[in-house]
């Protein structure tokens, strides 16, 4: 750190530092005394250095004294773009700020014959560079360096000591900028975490299928990534959709959906894309079309596999250039809108039949979901039963066991939607505070276990279960009628207790 001297030598330069020069420093400690730092802060002072020194770029680095690297902790040029890339820069100067710990101005570094052989100076065609260090706790924590590819009169002792001081005031709030980074890291760590186990907005479910679905969409939703969610009808496609919008950083902005599924190509196309005045009969007034009112925000495209080809030829216009056309208008529209799609179809099998435009299938699936049928999810059946009790009973009502064992038995070809109906249908037959077995009625009975739904030890228990509730328990009644022994049905009795222990 400066001596007294030098502290004292530096108040005398403070005061040739021109008027631009103070206001750039008074605006760097204000954004270093903010009560909130945000993550651009330092890109936001660099940029007002840049400006003030009229130099081309500029780095911030951290110096690793182990591995004996550099670390960017912001660099941009003068049009505020980012520079990933430290290589860029002067590895020779940025290395000597460190070996000298001393302020260092090259006006002309092409003709200096101590770093003109540098290669990134070759490369890179730099001319004038200044490079200053910053101090942490007394010792070197990184170099702040700017430079040019022109010979610029501007690169002078001058700028070095401002250079110098603004190095300072980043070093006073190191201890600031070092905290902000804990708390993001820890963020993102504990962001992680949730995302294992966080349930989903308005989604019910704590299997494991349900937080592998939970991670996805926290993940997902993150991005402006187009989705393509797939599952079977009433497995939620519409929730995990809104999900997406709720947890992005589009929450605030419109969210809007739409059934593509049943309704005519026309009426859809002017649905999505609206209409100018005159455009087509009945077309008194010009209308936006949902694209429109959506943007911004996002847009939910509900059984996508049910569009025309035209259609699906605007959809993917939309998508790779972000710009629609009204009907009866030949000028584009610029939109930015977060697509969502949703089916219950397989778009790519439908592709490779000439059914579904393959281009626009692999702009959907960019991040494909499947949401999990309810037979795959039993653990939640309890959860979601309960839930849709308390929603559509205002009494206080309990889940048998047997109740909830036969809607555990059920493979609910229609997931979780008809789920719900079945229990609205077993409270209006209830007229108790317990809803029982008998209550549960489910259509389709027969199909309870087809070929396609349950294991074959599921529908052995399920033949079982159902034959004893026929003869109320009478075991031998119910071994004869199934051709097996007494002894055999205890055995079975017996694992279906252990297993549900």
């Amino acid at each position: 750190m400066p001596d007294k001297t030098s502290l004292k030598s530096s108040l005398q330069s403070l005061r040739q530092l021109s008027t631009n020069q103070y206001n750039v420093l008074y605006q760097v400690t204000r954004l270093l005394n903010a009560p909130v730092m945000h993550e651009s802060l330092i890109e936001e002072a660099l940029d007002l250095v840049i400006s003030v020194i009229n130099a081309e770029r500029g780095i911030f680095v951290r110096y690793n004294l182990k591995s004996d690297d550099f670390q960017i902790i912001a660099a941009r040029n003068v049009q505020k773009d980012q520079i990933k890339d430290v290589a860029l820069f002067s590895s020779g100067v940025l290395q000597e700020v460190i070996k000298t710990k001393l302020a260092s101005l090259y006006h002309d570094v092409q003709n200096d014959p101590h770093i003109s052989q540098f290669e990134s100076i070759q490369i890179q065609q730099i001319k004038s560079i200044i490079g200053v260090p910053v101090f942490y706790h007394e010792n070197i924590w990184g170099v702040i360096l700017v430079d040019s590819i022109k010979n610029r009169q501007e690169f002078t002792d001058e700028n070095m000591e401002f250079l110098h001081f603004f190095s300072s005031l980043i070093s006073l709030g190191l201890n600031r900028i070092e905290h902000l980074d804990k708390l993001q890291t820890e963020n993102l760590q504990l962001r992680n975490q949730l995302e294992a186990f966080q349930n989903i907005p308005k989604m019910i479910g704590e299997s494991a299928a349900m937080k592998k679905l939970s991670a996805l969409i926290h993940r997902v939703a993150q991005t402006d990534a187009t989705v393509l969610i797939t599952g079977e009808s009433g497995t939620g496609k519409d929730l995990a959709a809104r999900a997406i919008h709720t947890l992005s950083q589009r929450e605030s902005q419109p969210y809007l959906a739409q059934f593509c599924g049943s309704i005519p190509d026309t009426l859809l196309e002017s649905e999505l894309f609206g209409y100018k005045k005159g455009a087509f009969t009945g077309a008194s007034a010009d209308k936006k079309g949902l694209f429109e009112v959506a943007d911004k925000g996002t847009f939910f495209l509900d059984e996508i596999a049910d569009i025309s080809m035209a259609l699906q030829a605007k959809l993917l216009r939309v998508i790779e250039n972000q710009e629609i056309i009204r009907l009866g208008e030949i000028q584009f529209k610029k939109v930015n809108v977060r697509l969502i799609a949703a089916t219950n179809k397989n778009l790519k099998e439908l592709s490779q039949k000439g059914l579904f435009r393959e281009d626009l299938f692999y702009r959907l699936n960019v991040f494909p979901i499947k949401i999990p049928p309810l037979r795959e999810r039993v653990d939640d059946v309890a959860l979601l039963a309960n839930f849709f009790i308390q929603k559509h009973s205002q009494n206080k009502i309990t889940l048998t066991s047997p109740a909830l064992k036969a809607l555990q038995n059920y493979n609910w070809p229609g997931n979780v939607r008809q789920l719900e109906n079945t229990i609205q249908r077993a409270l209006i037959l209830c007229d108790s505070n317990k809803l029982d077995a008998e209550h549960i009625i489910i259509e389709d009975e027969e199909r309870k276990f087809d070929e396609y739904g349950g294991t074959l030890r599921q529908l052995e228990k399920q033949i079982l279960l159902k034959r004893l509730e026929k003869f109320k328990g009478n075991r031998t009644h119910t071994a004869e009628s199934l051709g097996v022994s007494v002894r055999w049905i205890q055995k079975q009795l017996k694992k279906y207790e252990e297993h549900e222990k």
